[in-house]
């Protein structure tokens, strides 16, 4: 863990199903039942309505993205318009050009990247809550 963040969601944004910190390992940080989890509809961070999900696509305070590194990768959200979304198709964090955007397979989103959240076996991104 990156001892300079204060992480609410001390889970990562990763396709690892073994790593029991991965929002993809169904009994550990990506479990539906996690009360601040992303995967339970219920939670702050994975309610539809609240501002603080990721996917509400109206959310301003969305959690956000860090590498290992400690670089800022953007906010997880579904918000298109946010200038610092994932989803921000033209923006910093969301473009397929960016060499900053989680959905450049040739940056950030390297399959060989240990950071990246489309490497099976790596440790994927930070997810700070707020």
């Amino acid at each position: 863990m990156i001892p300079f963040l204060s992480p609410y969601l001390p889970s990562g944004w990763s396709a690892n199903p073994y790593n029991p910190d991965s929002t993809s390992n169904p009994f550990g940080e990506g479990s539906p039942y996690k009360p601040d989890g992303l995967n339970n509809p219920f939670s702050p961070y994975g309610c539809p309505f609240s501002n603080q999900s990721a996917t509400n696509p109206f959310a301003t305070d969305a959690p956000r993205l860090y590498d290992r590194e400690g670089n800022y990768r953007g906010k997880l959200s579904a918000n298109p318009y946010d200038p610092d979304s994932t989803n921000n198709p033209y923006g910093r964090y969301g473009s397929p050009f960016s060499p900053d955007s989680i959905k450049n397979p040739f940056g950030a989103a390297s399959r060989y990247n240990p950071s990246s959240p489309t490497n099976p076996y790596g440790r994927g991104l930070w997810i700070e809550g707020r």
